[in-house]
């Protein structure tokens, strides 16, 4: 049986530059269905275009510690981004990737790879911690820190959301967000692929349901103003397929000012993302 490498953990990627352009920040943008002005109007990136320039980082710190063949059992599982500042277009980035928790269990394996983008000064601009998930039996042993808790709980629940919005993902949604993001894993593009992995056929990049998400809390929340947020996980727990539906409901977190929980629904009721969490800063 194939064994994780928990001896990577701690190791780091190489680091790589990133140059950010305003076409390719705008089509983020489009690729999202995202109508902030300041977004399509190329003045600052999207949040969750956060990942696009530590992608490779990322995939490279994985891939110290799992073995290839585990890549074609992978699920996005959890991602947390803290945002110092915004993306925007100009900037020079550096990120680097760090692999920092290992859970290896019978029903699959959960790794988390830390990642962090400076700007051409030095100046951290983000961080993120992406939990991946490897289903199957590997070998290998479990080892480092778990990231950061963002539960939604039922404390949050208790009251009633203080907003809820409803987003449908077009037809062409995940070709457009492959185009837009450089994800191009084939469950996202090629049905016969989708089907094969057992799922219903194309779904949704995680990553795209989770910028439905941050724009959910930005025009509700945030009065539609970007800047003020300062942190969004989300933890994926099914598949959106494209013409579908989702409903996003926001609560309030009672006794932390700033801090908001949130969850997705599909039109059926089921829990497309879970233990949502947002962060703003004052207004």
């Amino acid at each position: 049986m194939t064994a994780f490498r928990s001896e990577a953990l701690g190791r780091s990627s190489p680091e790589r530059e990133f140059k950010v352009d305003a076409a390719r920040t705008v089509a983020y943008a489009a690729a999202t269905n995202d109508g902030n002005p300041r977004h399509t109007g190329g003045e600052l990136a999207p949040p969750v275009f956060a990942v696009v320039p530590a992608w490779d980082v990322l995939t490279a710190a994985a891939r110290l510690v799992a073995p290839d063949e585990a890549f074609a059992q992978l699920v996005h599982s959890e991602q947390d981004m803290r945002f110092v500042r915004p993306i925007t277009p100009g900037d020079v980035l550096r990120s680097r990737a760090v692999p920092v928790y290992l859970a290896v269990r019978g029903v699959g394996t959960t790794l988390a790879v830390r990642t962090e983008t400076v700007d051409a000064g030095g100046a951290l601009v983000n961080e993120q911690f992406v939990t991946l998930f490897f289903r199957g039996p590997f070998e290998g042993r479990s080892g480092g820190e778990a990231p950061p808790e963002h539960k939604l709980t039922a404390a949050a629940k208790a009251e009633p959301p203080l907003a809820e919005v409803t987003y449908r993902f077009d037809a062409d949604q995940t070709f457009r967000y492959a185009e837009a993001s450089g994800d191009p894993l084939p469950i996202h593009l090629d049905d016969a692929v989708a089907r094969s992995v057992g799922l219903p056929g194309i779904i949704v990049h995680g990553l795209c349901t989770m910028a439905f998400c941050g724009r959910a809390v930005i025009e509700s929340l945030a009065g539609g103003d970007p800047t003020r947020l300062a942190r969004l996980a989300v933890k994926f727990s099914r598949p959106v397929l494209p013409g579908q539906e989702i409903t996003i409901r926001l609560y309030a977190v009672p006794g932390d000012e700033g801090a908001y929980g949130f969850e997705a629904r599909d039109a059926d009721g089921q829990a497309v993302v879970k233990d949502g969490r947002a962060e703003l800063r004052r207004g």
